[in-house]
């Protein structure tokens, strides 16, 4: 089994899937192959049950990480790590009327906005290309999964992953993040998290009906008047190749605290290395030289 490689941005090469973007399990070596499969958080219906939490870590059997609240909002977890594949974010936002608001229709106080973040399954994964031992591999959905058997716990897919969604748990020194439940799909199953979810917001099936699900969902809330809702890392251009799992939100991307223009963080690998070896090469020659000069004398 082989995993992808980058050859730097945008990505123009490889076999394409059903929604336009790189088909990353038959770049992996993967011949006959189901269809990508992922996940498209609508966080505009998330209403912050933390089902999602609960049934990951029931399902996954992830130690729990802190029970008592942070001070943060209503968050006992803070965000993504070892010990939390899902982490359902409570952001409070103060609403201020417009001052050509009717006073009868003047809201003012406190918006919630309430979003389920989980690993993005990167087309682009950073975290495949820097893994020494092959802990980190592709599946034949496109998900990204790391064999707990395999990791050593160098922890260089910590650094390399732009969102800061892997970890190594204290306990046994390995990495741990989402698997989007690679034993359930392999079962014909659902993700638990998707399974649990009470409002549909997080909905899971294959990626290319997942994109045109959400673009659908997007112009209808812009129809309404929600002029800032966008989606996120749908787009197969994008700096990782497009996400396995993307979102709807309802403000920037830094209001969630994700992060704007993420790009893959080996992207320019590549041209680093061959630079490397032409400075090693130009050293070796001169080294070369300079040895020959003496010896002349």
């Amino acid at each position: 089994m082989s995993v992808s490689t980058h050859r730097g941005a945008p990505f123009a090469s490889g076999p394409a899937d059903a929604g336009g973007g790189l088909d990353p399990a038959a770049r992996s070596g993967y011949t006959d192959h189901p269809p990508r499969m992922g996940f498209f958080t609508d966080t505009s219906v998330c209403i912050g049950c933390k089902a999602c939490e609960v049934a990951c870590k029931e399902w996954n059997a992830v130690p729990e990480d802190g029970l008592e609240l942070t001070g943060m909002s209503y968050d006992n977890t803070v965000g993504l790590g070892a010990s939390t594949w899902r982490h359902v974010a409570f952001i409070e936002q103060p609403v201020v009327a417009a001052a050509s608001t009717p006073a009868p229709a003047a809201a003012e106080g406190v918006r919630w906005l309430m979003a389920s973040d989980v690993c993005k399954h990167c087309t682009e994964s950073a975290c495949l290309d820097v893994c020494p031992t092959g802990a980190l591999f592709r599946t034949e959905f496109g998900t990204v999964v790391v064999q707990d058997d395999v990791c050593n716990g160098c922890g260089y897919c910590v650094g390399a992953c732009p969102f800061g969604v892997i970890a190594r748990r204290e306990e046994d020194g390995q990495a741990h993040k989402c698997t989007l439940c690679y034993d359930r799909l392999g079962a014909g199953m659902e993700p638990a998290c998707a399974k649990a979810c009470p409002t549909e917001s997080i909905q899971f099936g294959p990626l290319d009906e997942l994109r045109e699900r959400a673009a659908l969902r997007v112009a209808d809330l812009r129809a309404d008047g929600q002029a800032q809702a966008q989606l996120y890392l749908d787009d197969p251009d994008d700096g990782i190749g497009g996400g396995g799992a993307f979102f709807l939100l309802l403000d920037e991307p830094e209001v969630y605290g994700l992060p704007p223009d993420p790009v893959v963080t080996t992207r320019d690998l590549p041209n680093i290395w061959k630079h490397v070896g032409l400075a090693a090469a130009g050293l070796a020659a001169t080294g070369i030289a300079l040895g020959l000069g003496r010896r002349s004398r």
